[in-house]
């Protein structure tokens, strides 16, 4: 009995001690599998990432593996050993890796051509060939109502056959820890691509004393280009750039946002500080349209903006933007506010001689019926600073308040006529402009019918002062007063029974004589004057015409 229980104990030893070497060969041959592996990774690491990136990535997450593998095992004598080569290799690796994904940017960062951005606009937004202002669409405000609901073609930036490639590059060097060094090497590399595009297209980075130096041709034409820039820069630029920087850091969403505000950054300013300066430079009255063009790209582009530069990274650039539309709106109403001011102080020596339309007046009627193309512009701009009252009735009043300084100033112009008669001729043709204008556009609608009426009655008052003025003296040559007396002979009219009262002969042809005279002098002195208005001119022709001609023969028929 007591035999077999040893027999028993020493079969369970023998099986023990079977099943320890069963595990510690196991274990040995993982050991040795890992150490196979580790040889393999090793090889692949030195050959370098160029020639099999796909292997080499392999090669590092295996490295990882045995890392972790030795740093779990560290019962097994060269475990740290092993671990230490393991780390250095992996390090190694890393760096390469980063070499790799910045050799691989670079080669596929090239700054794109200004025909191939062209090429990606709808066709109401592409320069004409060969026109010396290629570069500018030709006009500004056309192209911010056709744009609004154009189609863009998407720029490719990165050929979509390399992005993932650079995205496993990128995530491989954040799992290392290499978070900031893939950050740089991107902004480096995308950045300064994106700025040499910007150039190639023709953006330039401008300061407000730049500004100031230009003349104002030059600066209205760079003015145009700039909304130009814009629209390609945001519809086309950036929104390439987010797509590369969504793509590329897809899965390390603390990338996304930082990467495309570093690489966007100096593009944004260069753009932006252009905006600022003309923003920020002397006012005056030209500039109104051109800062109310520059106001309707930024609120054109306003939600993209908002969306691209999404995110606490893309804050400033947001607040840039917004901050230049809002200066511009200040700007655009100041300049309206001074630009009635200066009508109505308007000092302007040079006098019409012949009572015609005073070139202030087609200035500034021109000038207001440009502003009714910005009515839905202005609207909005009003609302940026609202003070309760309707957009529609402010518009209303500032334009009321404009031709009323016009009116103002016209009267003091007028002043400076030696003739009454012509001073109500030239504020008669003035007035008759304003009026007209009014009537034919999109004003009428906004001052409404009670001031194109109004306004009407006194053009007719100053062409009642005219011919009451100019004609007074003539007509009074045509009276009988001082021609009538009650003796006989040497009389006319008074021998036929026709007339009681005779007039001296010598009386009447002495009359004639200084009606014909100053008839003369008169026709003379207004054949030099003018009424640019065909049917004015005619309607004031017959008005004297029906006082001057039944006098004329009521005389001659009395005393010819």
């Amino acid at each position: 009995m007591i035999s077999g229980e040893i027999d028993c104990i020493r079969t369970h030893a023998i099986r023990r001690a079977h099943e320890n070497i069963d595990r510690t060969l196991k274990a040995a041959d993982v050991i040795l599998d890992r150490f196979d592996l580790s040889r393999e990774a090793e090889a692949k690491i030195l050959k370098g990432p160029h020639e099999d990136l796909e292997s080499y990535l392999e090669a590092i997450e295996q490295l990882r593996s045995n890392i972790v593998f030795f740093t779990n095992n560290k019962s097994f004598r060269s475990s740290d050993g092993v671990i230490n080569h393991a780390s250095n290799l992996l390090s190694k690796a890393i760096s390469k890796l980063e070499q790799e994904f910045k050799q691989l940017l670079s080669s596929y960062s090239k700054p794109v051509e200004p025909d191939r951005l062209y090429e990606c606009l709808p066709n109401s937004l592409r320069p004409s060939s060969g026109s010396p202002d290629s570069k500018n669409p030709s006009n500004s405000h056309v192209g911010h109502i056709t744009a609004e609901n154009a189609i863009f073609t998407p720029l490719i930036l990165i050929p979509p056959r390399v992005l993932p490639l650079l995205h496993d590059l990128a995530q491989h060097m954040v799992q290392a820890g290499h978070m900031q060094q893939s950050l740089v090497i991107y902004r480096d590399t995308r950045s300064i691509v994106l700025e040499e595009t910007l150039q190639k297209l023709g953006v330039e980075k401008l300061s407000k004393d730049d500004v100031q130096k230009m003349q104002w041709e030059v600066l209205e034409l760079k003015i145009g280009t700039w909304i130009h820039f814009m629209r390609i820069a945001v519809k086309l630029i950036f929104t390439a750039e987010r797509k590369v920087c969504d793509q590329m850091f897809d899965g390390i969403e603390a990338l996304k946002d930082q990467c495309f505000a570093e690489v966007t950054a100096g593009s944004v300013s260069m753009l932006l500080s252009f905006g600022d300066a003309i923003a920020k430079s002397k006012r005056s009255p030209e500039k109104l349209f051109v800062l109310l063009d520059m106001y309707e790209i930024m609120r054109e582009l306003h939600s993209e903006i908002e969306s691209l530069f999404r995110g606490k990274a893309c804050k400033d650039i947001r607040e840039s933007a917004l901050g230049l539309t809002k200066r511009l709106a200040q700007t655009a109403q100041e300049t309206f506010g001074d630009f009635e001011e200066a009508v109505e102080k308007d000092a302007t020596k040079t006098a019409v001689s012949d009572g015609t339309v005073h070139p202030l007046t087609s200035y500034v009627i021109n000038y207001v019926k440009f502003l009714f193309d910005y009515q839905s512009t202005l609207k909005q701009l009003f609302q940026e600073f609202e003070n309760g009252e309707d957009s529609n009735s402010q518009l209303a009043s500032v334009t009321m308040r404009i031709m009323q300084a016009l009116q103002i100033n016209l009267e003091g112009k007028s002043k400076q006529y030696k003739d009454p008669a012509l001073t109500n001729l030239f504020l008669m043709n003035n007035i008759h402009y304003m009026v007209r204008s009014v009537r034919r556009s999109e004003a009428k609608d906004l001052l409404g019918d009670d001031w194109v009426q109004r306004h009407r009655r006194v053009v007719q008052q100053h062409a009642n002062q005219y011919k009451r003025i100019a004609w007074a003296k003539i007509l009074q040559c045509l009276s009988i007063q001082g021609l009538t007396s009650s003796g006989g002979g040497g009389s006319v009219g008074g021998g036929d029974g026709g007339n009681s009262s005779g007039a001296s002969r010598a009386l009447v042809k002495d009359r004639l004589k200084i009606f014909n005279g100053q008839f003369e002098e008169l026709h003379q002195r207004q054949s030099q004057w003018t009424v640019p208005d065909t049917e004015l001119r005619e309607s004031l022709r017959l008005a004297v015409a029906e006082v001057l001609l039944p006098a004329y023969r009521s005389f001659i028929k009395r005393f010819g």
